[in-house]
């Protein structure tokens, strides 16, 4: 039977699973909606075009309207009209001639044609919000699609990486190889291009474990963008939490991610979705009736509590989602067990995830949210990751997230790019981000990987416009360059943006040596903005979300300078993988361990002396070194053996002028070998280090000396 035949039977059904659900009889539709009157399932054509038939769902369990359809198929196209009471300044925003997609939806296919109809209210009234528009959506919104949810996984297996050998890389699935030569064109920007083997292989000879993937669930274009020309690139505007977004699939089929999934797992790599829980793309008062709003606004957002008419922003999208009402904490819970058990992900990192922890005002470390998922067998068990502020007050909870939670760190990227840039002061801080910040996450009996290291990301700076501009040059946006950071800790060398001058060229260069190295040796878990191992520039444009062009896609043909910086952190990450004293599973003491005169770490500076509380605050300091011992890791294999490694010296100087370093030979094994100087330029040192002889670092460099450790006897 084709997806547009006639369908006029109709049964009770069933208030679960909720959505359009395929059971290879028939269709089963639920929908939650606690104060409508009256729900209407609608059906239309293959094109999308026509509605074929419009049925009531008479059937109500538990304030879910279900019904049965024995004649449908998968591929049929739906919505719903919801019917009930439009008194926003009640909190309720019912409008049955507004057609509605469906939260549970599956697959979401067309576009949405942005006009005034798609508001519940007349744009433009007098009245605001608080009018009543009769005219009908549904030629403008996208329509929701019945799925075959059968797919060949085989033998698929999560890698299940240790989050201490994890490298996770920062990614958008369009922008990454829409200009990629190797990709085929029909492929470029989609799910099916990131199962390529050309890009494959990259991510294997890069070194990295885990790829993060920007939003890929269902969002929308804002109106706004669309007007000037623009789109919403990041995809940070969420209006279905079950759909893959279709703009990234090159064949239309919810398939073509299954299958981008199962490609990069055999390839030992795991995938980590970026997921906006936190708001929706409804917007607040005075944005359009798409799904949420119209089918029960009072459960779906957190309304004013002096004032149901409005919303409360916690997130500066104009709503919050309201994850005190059970059935919204169940839509939640439920989208991320279908991601994990149907699409087969590892993990989400969560976006703005504080305002997912308030229960009332403050965010509460004890909140529904956080129990329900430390104890749901499904989720406990994979990768869960915090951005963890929000927009509200007291939403900036960094450190503050429980066991079982990894957090973006946010202070490990200011405390670099400012040490690096030559601030003073800062030292003791770098020292505790170097070491994967104790101060945070260990007094919560969490562990160094809790921290995601990270000197750039999507939202601010790539690493090369760190390097090359002090101030953001967002005109692109079309906002007069009032968006984006204006605080940056960013430094241009003394030219701001291109320049021919070879000095400032190499010194950036060198900046970049620096940062990629000091991320790769921090202890945590690392985090690579993708393209910032070939200097990806982004013009320097630091909150791109609306450029879907060349300013945000991977150029794949960098100059020799770039892929030099590509040879030279895959090396560094090689490194990392190869050496455990780089990513401990506890923290360092710092004093002899089990009663040897073995210490894990000692802090140096660079005339030899050991670093003093006095030093640690000098305001002059900006440069010291660091000794690692790989005989005080103070850890076991999985078959419980001792895991011993060789010990580095890692030196620093951020100070625009040569340190000499003079080393203990108390401390510090006499002979080493030196693998990096990042003043030598992208080439492999490869020379021989003898601590007895002072070592001169160049102005704003780092070197990093190996020594290897005997052979037990």
């Amino acid at each position: 039977m084709s997806a547009s035949a006639v369908i006029d039977a109709l049964w009770p059904g069933k208030p679960y699973p909720r959505g359009a659900t395929w059971d290879g009889m028939g269709v089963n539709f639920a929908l939650f909606s606690e104060s409508a009157e009256r729900v209407e399932l609608c059906l239309f054509d293959a094109s999308g075009r026509n509605e074929i038939a419009r049925l009531a769902l008479r059937e109500q369990t538990d304030q879910v309207f279900h019904g049965y359809l024995p004649q449908a198929r998968p591929g049929l196209l739906y919505g719903y009209r919801v019917y009930g009471p439009y008194r926003p300044q009640d909190g309720h925003r019912f409008n049955g001639h507004k057609l509605l997609l469906d939260p549970y939806a599956r697959n979401i296919v067309g576009t949405i044609r942005w006009h005034d109809a798609l508001f519940g209210y007349r744009v433009g009234s007098a009245q605001g919000d608080l009018s009543f528009d009769r005219r009908d959506s549904a030629p403008y919104l996208p329509r929701c699609k019945v799925i075959e949810s059968a797919f060949t996984w085989g033998d698929d297996r999560p890698p299940n990486v240790p989050w201490h050998e994890t490298v996770i890389y920062e990614l958008h699935v369009a922008g990454f190889t829409k200009r990629h030569p190797d990709v085929p064109p029909e492929l470029r920007g989609t799910y099916a291009g990131l199962s390529c083997a050309p890009v494959i292989d990259h991510f294997k000879r890069l070194g990295v474990t885990t790829v993060e993937l920007m939003p890929v669930h269902s969002f929308l274009d804002d109106r706004h963008l669309v007007e000037r020309g623009l789109r919403n690139y990041w995809g940070y505007n969420t209006i279905g939490y079950f759909a893959p977004e279709h703009r990234y699939s090159a064949s239309g089929k919810i398939g073509e991610f299954k299958t981008m999934v199962r490609t990069l797992h055999e390839a030992g790599i795991e995938v980590i979705l970026d997921v906006v829980y936190n708001h929706t793309a409804e917007g607040n008062e005075l944005g359009p009736t798409l799904a949420f709003r119209g089918i029960d606004n009072a459960s779906y957002y957190r309304l004013a509590q002096d004032n149901p008419r409005h919303y409360q922003d916690f997130t500066g999208c104009g709503n919050t989602l309201n994850m005190r009402h059970p059935r919204v904490l169940q839509l939640l819970m439920d989208s991320l067990r279908y991601w994990v058990t149907e699409m087969h992900v590892d993990g989400f990192r969560f976006d703005l995830a504080s305002a997912l922890a308030r229960e009332l005002h403050a965010v509460d470390r004890l909140s529904a949210f956080f129990d329900i998922l430390r104890q749901d067998p499904v989720l406990s068990r994979v990768k869960l990751i915090a951005e963890p502020w929000d927009l509200g007050s007291g939403g900036y909870q960094v450190g503050n997230f429980p066991v079982g939670w990894a957090e973006w760190n946010d202070k490990y990227r200011d405390t670099m790019r400012a040490y690096w840039k030559g601030e003073g002061g800062v030292i003791g801080e770098f020292a505790q981000r170097l070491t994967g910040s104790s101060d945070l996450y260990n007094r919560s009996s969490r562990k160094p990987y809790a921290s995601i290291n990270f000197i750039a990301a999507h939202d601010g700076f790539t690493l090369a416009d760190v390097v090359a501009y002090n101030d953001k040059h967002n005109e692109a946006n079309g906002e007069e360059n009032r968006d984006g950071h204006g605080h940056n800790l960013s430094w241009n060398a003394g030219i701001e943006g291109p320049t021919d001058d070879i000095d400032v060229r190499a010194l950036r260069a060198r900046q970049q040596r620096n940062f990629i190295t000091t991320l790769l040796l921090s202890q945590g878990v690392p985090m690579l903005l993708a393209g910032d191992e070939m200097g990806r520039t982004q013009r320097g444009n630091n909150n791109a979300y609306c450029q879907d062009n060349d300013i945000s896609w991977l150029d794949w043909t960098p100059s020799a300078d770039q892929r030099a910086l590509l040879a030279f952190t895959q090396r560094v990450m090689a490194l990392r993988a190869a050496h455990p004293v780089f990513r401990r599973r506890d923290f360092f003491q710092g004093r002899p361990l089990h009663g040897s005169t073995v210490r894990d770490i000692v802090w140096l500076q660079p005339q030899g002396t050991e670093m003093g509380e006095q030093a640690w605050g000098e305001e002059h300091a900006r440069a010291l070194a660091v000794f690692l011992s790989g005989d005080g890791l103070n850890e076991v294999d999985g078959r419980g053996r001792t895991v011993r490694d060789d010990s580095f010296l890692v030196m620093f100087n951020a100070d625009s002028n040569e340190v000499q370093f003079v080393l203990p030979s108390g401390v510090v094994p006499p002979a080493g070998e030196l693998l990096i100087d990042t003043s030598f330029g992208a080439d492999r040192p490869d020379a021989p280090f003898n601590s007895g002889e002072p070592y001169v670092l160049a102005a704003r460099s780092l070197a990093l000396v190996r020594f290897k450790r005997n052979p037990a006897p």
